[in-house]
């Protein structure tokens, strides 16, 4: 079974970049999906992007299209979400996971980890 890890939230400046990444272990699969989500403040938690593992098949929520960037380092069992011009709506806890099947939907991705914090300051 596949787990993921992820790491580099931290503080920035609106307008910094930041690089996540979401480390795999275990059992993977040619055909896994990896999805990135947040959480911001208050809110539910929605889909930012995701990739299939072994595809460069891609897809973004509308708000960080042109701006976030999802990549894939298969030598290192690697996910990057690199984020350039961070705004102050894109503070939350983002996470990794695993999704069931190639789909933006929450619902579709489980055993969610502990989420790495990213928060843009003005």
């Amino acid at each position: 079974q596949m787990q993921l890890t992820e790491s580099g939230g931290g503080p920035v400046q609106v307008g910094g970049s930041l690089r996540l990444s979401c480390a795999a272990s275990g059992r993977i699969y040619s055909s896994s999906v990896i999805g990135w989500f947040r959480q911001p403040p208050g809110k539910e938690r929605e889909f930012v992007a995701l990739t299939r593992w072994s595809r460069d098949s891609t897809l973004y929520r509308d708000s960080v299209k042109g701006r976030f960037t999802i990549s894939r380092d298969s030598a290192k069992n690697t996910v990057y979400l690199q984020m350039n011009v961070l705004q102050n709506e894109d503070t939350a806890v983002y996470y990794c996971e695993k999704g069931i099947q190639y789909s933006s939907d929450p619902a579709d991705y489980t055993s969610w980890g502990q989420g790495t914090q990213v928060t843009v300051a003005s």
